[in-house]
C-alpha cells in the first residue's frame, strides 16, 4: 500500500509538472515583431540545439542545416541533423498555411497531422512523432514546441517532450537565417 501511494504521488507530480509553467499564446508579446513562418524559414538556416531530461541532464547536442522553400501554399523544410556523436538524420517537413495564423504539417515519422498557430512574435507547434533511437527502433513522443522571433534572423525554440503524458525533457534550439 505504501509503494502504491508513492507511485501515485510520483505520477501526480509528473502530471502537474506537465501542465505548469508552459507558455501561452495569450501571454503578452515582448516585441512588435510579427513572425511569419513562410518568410522566416524560406532560404537557408542553421540551428543549434540540445536535449535536456527532466533531471537537468544534457544528453544530446546537434546542429541542423535547413533548406526552406515557400511556393505560396506549402512551406517545405529539409532538415539535416548532425549529432555530437557523428550520427545523422534527415527530416523533411511539409507545412500548409490553413488560415491567417494557423498551420498544419506532416513529416516522415509524424503521427497524423502536426498543428500550429502564430500570434505576434510567437508560434506554437504540436505533434506526435516516432523518433529514431539506437538499434533501428523508434520511441513515440509528443512535442509542444514554442518559438519566439528574437530578431529578424534569429528564432528561439523550446520544445517540451512527453511520452504518455509524462514529461521526458526539453529540446532548446536556436535558428539563424543565413
Amino acid at each position: 500500500m505504501k509503494l502504491l501511494r508513492s507511485v501515485l504521488a510520483l505520477m501526480l507530480a509528473f502530471a502537474l509538472s506537465a501542465c505548469a509553467g508552459r507558455p501561452s499564446l495569450d501571454d503578452p508579446s515582448l516585441s512588435a515583431r510579427n513572425l511569419q513562418l513562410e518568410e522566416f524559414f524560406a532560404g537557408e538556416l542553421t540551428a543549434h540545439g540540445q536535449f535536456q531530461d527532466i533531471f537537468g541532464n544534457v544528453s544530446r547536442r546537434f546542429t541542423v542545416e535547413i533548406d526552406g522553400t515557400w511556393d505560396g501554399k506549402t512551406l517545405r523544410l529539409v532538415e539535416n541533423f548532425v549529432y555530437e556523436d557523428g550520427s545523422t538524420e534527415q527530416r523533411i517537413w511539409s507545412l500548409k498555411k490553413t488560415g491567417e495564423d494557423t498551420w498544419e504539417g506532416t513529416a516522415p515519422g509524424v503521427i497524423g497531422i502536426a498543428t500550429g498557430r502564430e500570434s505576434g512574435d510567437t508560434f506554437n507547434w504540436q505533434y506526435t512523432i516516432d523518433l529514431p533511437i539506437s538499434g533501428g527502433e523508434t520511441l513515440r513522443v509528443s512535442f509542444d514546441d514554442w518559438m519566439w522571433l528574437l530578431t529578424e534572423d534569429r528564432l528561439l525554440n523550446r520544445a517540451y517532450m512527453q511520452r504518455f503524458g509524462i514529461p521526458l525533457g526539453e529540446v532548446i534550439i536556436t535558428f539563424e537565417r543565413h
